[in-house]
């Protein structure tokens, strides 16, 4: 049987139409009895081993850490503003509920050590799970086997070749489809507004922090300093509002929250209008703290450099086009976001958007030069393909340089992934996925003459964002 497959505009050349491409037949298809591998035992890879054991479908669980969810234990002290409700896979929750597991009060927030402990953990023991999980497996490189890039004759053909150090020990594993769900944790941001890392920036980096500090752990390093907060999102404001905390018990500590926003309005949200109650209160807190003078706040500044002199550092930049220095500063902080780290897939043939590094599919719903918290519409297996068949990137790798994400996106990403390697395309094309609306959102004003009136009707922040919660228009950050 062959089935004709719609060629794109994109990919035709030259003015001139390529042949469609055509489904081969079993004879030509990679094994099928191969195991599917996912990479990353976080929420999102633990949800596709979920649903891949619901279907019966064979998979290899690769960890670099020593645990699952060891990312998420490095921000274990940070809580939630997404109640436990968005943050359980359904799958997941299913599986362990007949291995008699209870449910935590969905309506309460967890802190990463408590999604750790009540959720991964016992998920990660299940029998179905662990027995397919292995630890201490850093993933290097992935291929197409005796294949490499530049080959195309019989690609499809050849199964993905995933090389991993197990233990130190270079190990390879063959896979019909590869599901990547490692994540950006550990790829922070440049702190220079040109995104470029400097020889500078990373030779102070016993003075820089990336990340929300654990002040139960670090209060010592911080108190009574002179200290930037470097970033205008939800982690900035979480790490402001700690240090304000530490600032009560220690009046010398000063706080400078510096940020690209043209306002410090633009930080703070929708507040009381906001659906997630927990989010809407760091608006609402770091509201105040502004108000009340316990944070200086420079915006826009636009950092361009960094500087040492006796043990405190400078930093160089611009504000509204005039030269501005914020000097004698002892720590910096940076909530700036991450990026993902492409490397490991140099030899897969991908479809990356070059603005977010998302699949270009993706992109123009999440990119957030558009729209303040990114317009987290539907979207699955179809918006997550690449060039090579069945290698899938999921989670907050899959949205790229994309500040926006909820976990609950990325269950459903594998949700049909997960339908779609089992054959299941009805079930891979259905939407499930329901997500707070916000009330937060907005479309870029500062150019209304670039805003297409389907974009606006589409925006989280259009009268359309008053639907209910199931509504493709639903924000999240």
């Amino acid at each position: 049987m062959f089935k004709s497959i719609e060629v794109k505009e994109s990919e035709r050349c030259c003015g001139a139409s390529l042949k469609p491409q055509v489904e081969e037949s079993q004879e030509y298809r990679v094994n099928p009895s191969l195991p599917v591998t996912i990479i990353g035992a976080g929420p999102v890879g633990l949800a596709a081993a979920a649903h891949l054991t619901e279907r019966g479908e064979s998979f290899i669980l690769l960890e670099s850490g020593p645990n699952v969810g060891q990312h998420v234990s490095q921000w274990g002290h940070v809580r939630l503003f997404s109640p436990w409700q968005y943050n359980i896979d359904k799958a997941a929750a299913r599986l362990l509920a007949n291995h008699g597991w209870r449910s935590p009060n969905l309506t309460e927030l967890p802190t990463g050590r408590e999604l750790l402990e009540h959720y991964l953990l016992p998920l990660a023991d299940l029998p179905e799970i662990q027995s397919h999980l292995v630890l201490n497996a850093k993933v290097v490189a992935i291929s197409k086997k005796d294949t490499d890039k530049m080959k195309s004759e019989h690609r499809d053909r050849q199964p993905f070749v995933i090389y991993a150090e197990v233990n130190g020990i270079t190990q390879m594993f063959e896979a019909r489809a590869v599901i990547d769900a490692s994540g950006t944790w550990g790829q922070p941001n440049s702190i220079h507004a040109s995104g470029v890392w400097t020889t500078q920036e990373k030779s102070l980096a016993p003075q820089i922090y990336y990340g929300i500090p654990d002040m139960n752990k670090t209060r010592d390093r911080y108190q009574n300093k002179r200290i930037a907060v470097i970033g205008g999102g939800h982690s900035a404001i979480n790490t402001l509002i700690d240090l304000a905390l530490l600032k009560e018990e220690h009046p010398d500590t000063t706080l400078i929250w510096i940020m690209r926003k043209s306002s410090v309005e633009d930080a703070y949200g929708g507040e009381a209008n906001d659906q997630l109650e927990a989010r809407g209160e760091l608006g609402s807190r770091i509201h105040e703290l502004v108000r009340t003078q316990q944070i200086e706040v420079i915006t826009p500044l636009h950092i361009q450099h960094l500087n040492q002199n006796n043990g405190r550092m400078t930093i160089y930049g611009e504000q509204n086009g005039t030269a501005k220095v914020v000097s004698e500063i002892d720590e910096i902080i940076v909530n700036t976001g991450s990026r993902p780290d492409l490397s490991i897939l140099s030899e897969l043939r991908l479809d990356i958007d070059q603005t977010t590094e998302s699949t270009r599919t993706l992109a123009p719903l999440i990119d957030p030069n558009m729209h303040s918290c990114g317009t987290v519409r539907p979207h699955g297996e179809k918006e997550l393909r690449h060039i090579d068949k069945n290698f899938y990137i999921v989670g907050m790798k899959s949205y790229g340089r994309a500040p926006t994400f909820l976990m609950a996106t990325g269950y459903e990403q594998v949700r049909s992934i997960a339908a779609a390697l089992s054959g299941d395309w009805s079930a891979a094309e259905k939407v499930e996925l329901e997500l707070p609306e916000t009330g937060v959102c907005r479309i870029n004003v500062k150019e209304p003459n670039k805003v297409t009136k389907e974009q606006a009707a589409n925006s989280c922040c259009s009268p359309a964002s008053n639907k209910r919660a199931t509504d493709s228009t639903a924000c999240c950050d």
